[in-house]
């Protein structure tokens, strides 16, 4: 059960206008980035049809369990502080390693200008923080969760 009354509102909205799930299905809650200027940005990417996917590290998702996608799941996307802002649905995951995400991936995160250099260059730096921070390494090798959702709500 979620705990942000806004989120459980916004949920309920959600599946009273579009009838795509019920009020009980399982969905999660969560923000892009670590930052409230990125997950505000992020989240505008995604409201605007620029963004449709999003990257995580399997590791991460496997210390942190409750936060990986799942296939065909649901999630509020909310700012930093969990005002709910969106809902998507994924609609595919692939593991690979960093060196291997392509073009088509990079272009379809939607952020900076769509090209795989900088999508390397920001999760790089993003994902050797987060590595730091959580106690494992981080390398060219590390499997990626590639995440490609669709935009529900609004």
């Amino acid at each position: 059960m979620h705990s942000n009354e806004k989120v459980v509102s916004y949920w309920k909205d959600f599946c009273r206008s579009t009838g795509l799930a019920d009020a009980d299905s399982p969905y999660q809650v969560w923000y892009f980035g670590n930052t409230p200027e990125m997950a505000r940005e992020l989240a505008e990417l995604v409201l605007s049809g620029k963004k449709i996917a999003t990257a995580s590290l399997l590791e991460t998702n496997k210390r942190q369990p409750e936060n990986a996608p799942e296939d065909g799941g649901y999630s509020v996307v909310t700012d930093l502080v969990g005002e709910p802002l969106c809902v998507i649905q994924t609609v595919e995951i692939s593991h690979i390693p960093f060196k291997q995400v392509d073009d088509a991936f990079a272009y379809d995160e939607g952020e900076d200008d769509q090209t795989l250099e900088s999508w390397r260059k920001v999760h790089w730096d993003y994902f050797t923080r987060e590595a730091a921070e959580l106690g494992f390494s981080f390398d060219e090798n590390s499997i990626v969760c590639c995440e490609r959702f669709r935009l529900l709500y609004p």
